[in-house]
This record gives C-alpha cells, sequence and structure tokens, in this order.
C-alpha cells in the first residue's frame, strides 16, 4: 500500500479535531481535570530530578528549585506548539542563566541524564504494547494516515541512509570536539556527575522519575476515562507505547498526526473510531493548553520575559558577555568549548 501524503495526514488530523468538537459535550470534567493536575505532579517530579542533576554538577552554586521547574514547564509547554522540540532551547537556556557560573555543555549533559529512565521504561512500555496484538508492527507503519512516519516505513534505504548519517556525523563532531576542545568534555562529564554516585543516582533521580511515571500513568488513565475510552493498565500502557512512537518522530508538536494514527488503530475494538478520533486530539489539546499555559506563566512571573523572541534575544547577550568575561581572562572561546 502507498504511503500517507502529507495532505492525507493533515486530513486525518484535522477530521480527529472536528470529532473532538462534535463530542466536546460528552467529555467528562471530572476526570479531566484531575488527569491535568496528576499531569502537573508528573511534570513537577520530573523537574525535581533535574534539580537534583544539577545540584550534585554544581554543589557550590546557590540557585532554587523554582528556576528550573519554571525552564521544565517553559520547556515542555513550548514543545508542544513548536516542532522539532523547539522548546528544549528554551529550556536550556532558562536552566543554564539560572545556575551561576554554568555552562551549556553541562546543562545539556544533564538533560541526557535523564534519558535512562526513559529509555529503560520506554523498552519495557513497547515491548508489551507490540505483543498485544492492536498495535502496529514497524513494516506496517506505511499504511498509517500519518507522512513522517509512513514515509519513513515506505522507505527503508533513506531511513537507514538518515540514521547512518546521523550516527556518522556525531561521531565525527565527538573526533573533532575531542581534539580540539578538552574543557568543553570536562563540562560535559560535569553535567553526568550524578552518574558517579549509583545509590545518589537511584534515589534521587530514577526513584523521583518513577514516582513521576505513576502520576503520568493516572493521569492517561483519567484521560481515557474522560473521554470514555475507558481506562485500564492495558489501555494505558498502550496510550504510553504511541506516546514513545511519536517522541521518535518529532516533525509535528506533540507528534500530532502519528498520535492520532496509531491510536484510531490501536483502539479500533475497543470504542468507536468517532471517540478515539475524539480522545486522541482531546488529550494533545488538553496536555497542550496546559502546559504551554504553566509555562508562559513561568516565563512572565518567574523569568520577567514575555516572547520566544526575547528569549532568543537574552540568550545571544549571554553568549556576548560570557565570550567578553573569558577574553578578559585570556582564555579563547574555542579552548573554553564553547560554552
Amino acid at each position: 500500500m502507498p504511503s500517507a501524503t502529507l495532505g492525507d495526514s493533515f486530513q486525518s488530523f484535522f477530521d480527529a479535531v472536528d470529532q473532538f468538537v462534535s463530542n466536546l459535550a460528552s467529555v467528562r470534567f471530572g476526570p479531566l481535570a484531575l488527569a491535568l493536575a496528576f499531569f502537573t505532579a508528573y511534570l513537577t517530579l520530573r523537574a525535581r530530578a533535574s534539580f537534583n542533576i544539577l545540584r550534585a554538577a554544581y554543589p557550590t552554586e546557590r540557585f532554587r528549585f523554582r528556576e528550573i521547574w519554571g525552564a521544565y514547564f517553559a520547556g515542555y509547554g513550548f514543545n508542544a506548539v513548536i516542532p522539532a522540540r523547539g522548546g528544549d532551547i528554551v529550556r536550556l537556556f532558562l536552566t543554564k542563566t539560572s545556575i551561576p557560573r554554568s555552562s551549556y555543555p553541562a546543562v545539556a549533559a544533564s538533560f541526557v541524564v535523564e534519558l535512562g529512565f526513559d529509555i529503560a521504561m520506554g523498552s519495557l512500555i513497547l515491548v508489551f504494547a507490540f505483543t498485544q496484538g492492536v498495535f502496529p508492527k514497524p513494516p506496517d507503519f506505511a499504511r498509517l494516515d500519518a507522512f513522517d512516519l509512513s514515509y519513513f516505513a515506505q522507505h527503508p534505504r533513506f531511513t537507514l541512509f538518515l540514521l547512518t548519517a546521523l550516527v556518522v556525523g556525531s561521531l565525527l563532531a565527538f573526533a573533532l570536539l575531542s581534539v580540539r576542545v578538552k574543557a568543553f568534555w570536562e563540562r560535559v562529564r560535569q553535567g553526568f556527575t550524578i552518574l558517579r554516585d549509583r545509590r545518589r543516582y537511584l534515589r534521587e533521580v530514577f526513584g523521583v522519575q518513577f514516582a513521576g511515571w505513576c502520576f503520568r500513568f493516572a493521569a492517561f488513565w483519567m484521560l481515557l476515562e474522560a473521554f470514555k475510552v475507558g481506562g485500564s493498565v492495558k489501555n494505558v500502557l498502550l496510550v504510553l507505547g504511541v506516546n514513545a512512537v511519536s517522541a521518535a518522530v518529532p516533525f509535528t508538536p506533540q507528534g500530532a498526526g502519528v498520535q492520532q494514527a496509531l491510536l484510531v488503530k490501536v483502539f479500533a475494538g475497543t470504542a468507536g473510531a468517532s471517540t478515539v478520533a475524539a480522545y486522541s486530539v482531546g488529550q494533545q489539546i488538553a496536555i497542550g493548553a496546559l502546559t504551554f499555559g504553566v509555562g508562559f506563566a513561568a516565563l512572565v512571573f518567574i523569568f520577567r520575559v514575555r516572547s520566544f523572541k526575547e528569549i532568543i534575544r537574552r540568550g545571544r547577550e549571554d553568549r556576548a558577555e560570557e565570550t567578553g568575561r573569558r577574553a578578559k581572562a585570556g582564555v579563547s572561546d574555542e579552548a573554553a568549548g564553547g560554552g
């Protein structure tokens, strides 16, 4: 079967939006409110884990959890409306400027530490999802009405080429930086400091992230109840499996299009097509509105900025100031790693 065109993908998404609007009156707002409260708790615990990682990297610096929490929500909120995870840039800048004498390489490395839990839990969830008989296998992705996912599945040679190019590019960058910018890698290692203490990592990062994951599980259970798809352990794990796949193709905000196509396929025998379509869009709108609203409020009331452009401007100013400080200290920006 031919892969979905870009027009098919957009049509599928907007059809789901239409179903959501049509079914809005039937949404159960009690479970929806609980879902949003649980999701807020989930992100707060994720932010706490990030704070603990940064505290290990910068034990002598004074910074507050409020700023790290605000940066996390701002980044997540902007990812809800900006494709290709543009919100991560917002979070990186806000986090770096919240910690005195910090560096971009170390802060970025601290974000990588968070992926350990995500990879471990995501792998288990995907194994479960693929064994349930309703989750499409990777070769079947080409038949879904999601252009980006369908295109990669329909063109395996291009996908392999793209992955190979990314790996080779990463290895070349690693080799060049290893030779030319030793200080850069020292800062990267600083971001991984907490991994040197296994007990502390398990207690302050992995354990906190697991507690957050439990709230995320409860949030999606309530969302399934709110849109009358039906909450259950199996259904929630299937939704989390869909989220894991859509996160791997971040070309649209929150994987819009990919999530709708997968959810309709997964729940085809569980609820009506219109109900599933309404849920697929409804959960994204609810989470997107919540996180973008909280994130924008954090920008205004915590960081005193009012637009994405102002963040970019402050980032450039911060970069220029840091370069100036290093020039005065007699250390070239290249030797210091550009951080």
